[in-house]
C-alpha cells in the first residue's frame, strides 16, 4: 500500500492528518504537481482526472478522493472513530463535512484556481468566480463562527473528519488571503485547538 502525495496541495493534507490521528504510517510517493507529473500517464492511469491524493492498495486498486481514503483507514481502524459514533453522530457528521466542503474548502478551492498565477495556462480562469467564491467562504465562515458558539467541533462534542476538512480550507485560504475575522471569536477558538493538535503538523 502507498500514498501518492503533494506535500504543497490542500486535499492530501486532509489524509495525512487523518492518518495520523489513527496513529498510521503509510508510504508515501510524491507527486510534484508543480512540474505537472500528475498529468503524465503513469499517474492517470492510477487517477484519470489527474489529482492528488491517490492510495494504491495492495492488489493495485487506485482509490482517489480525500473522503473515500479516509473511509477506507476507518474501516480497516474503526478507533479512534473520526465519521462519528452510532447513527446520530455519523449522520451529523457526514452533514456537516459535506457541508463544509462544498462551502467552504472547494469555494476557497476555487478562488485560487480562478485569481492564482499558478493556474494560468492549466485551467480555463475566471477571476470574477474566484471572488465570488471567496466571498461564500467568507460567509459560510461567519455561519460556522455561529455554530461554534454552543458547542466544541464542528459537527459536536467530538473531533471528526469535518474539523478536518473545515482546518484544511481555512489554512489554505492564507494563499487567497482569506482569514477569519477578529470578531469571529468561536470560530478563531476552535481554530486554535484544532491547529494546536500534533496532527495538524502532518
Amino acid at each position: 500500500m502507498k500514498l501518492y502525495d503533494s506535500t504543497t496541495a490542500p486535499n492530501p493534507r486532509r489524509v495525512r492528518i487523518f492518518l495520523a490521528e489513527k496513529g498510521l504510517a503509510i508510504p508515501t510517493v510524491q507527486v510534484d504537481i508543480g512540474a505537472r507529473a500528475n498529468l503524465e500517464p503513469a499517474f492517470r492511469a492510477k487517477n484519470p482526472f489527474a489529482q492528488v491524493p491517490v492510495l494504491e492498495l495492495d492488489d493495485g486498486t487506485c482509490v482517489s478522493e480525500s473522503v473515500a481514503i479516509c473511509r477506507y483507514f476507518e474501516e480497516i481502524q474503526p478507533e479512534p472513530s473520526l465519521f462519528g459514533v452510532g447513527v446520530r453522530e455519523r449522520t451529523l457528521v457526514e452533514m456537516w463535512n459535506r457541508r463544509v466542503e462544498l462551502e467552504l474548502t472547494n469555494r476557497v478551492f476555487l478562488c485560487f484556481q480562478n485569481t492564482s498565477d499558478f493556474f494560468k495556462g492549466r485551467i480555463p480562469q475566471v477571476p470574477e468566480y474566484g471572488a465570488v467564491a471567496k466571498q461564500r467562504a467568507e460567509e459560510t465562515m461567519g455561519l460556522l463562527d455561529r455554530e461554534l458558539a454552543d458547542r466544541r467541533f464542528v459537527a459536536g462534542d467530538r473531533y471528526s473528519i469535518a474539523d478536518i476538512t473545515a482546518l484544511v480550507g481555512i489554512d489554505f485560504g492564507r494563499v487567497v488571503k482569506l482569514r477569519p475575522a477578529p470578531e469571529q471569536k468561536n470560530l478563531l477558538r476552535w481554530h486554535a485547538e484544532v491547529g494546536a493538535r500534533p496532527s495538524a503538523r502532518a
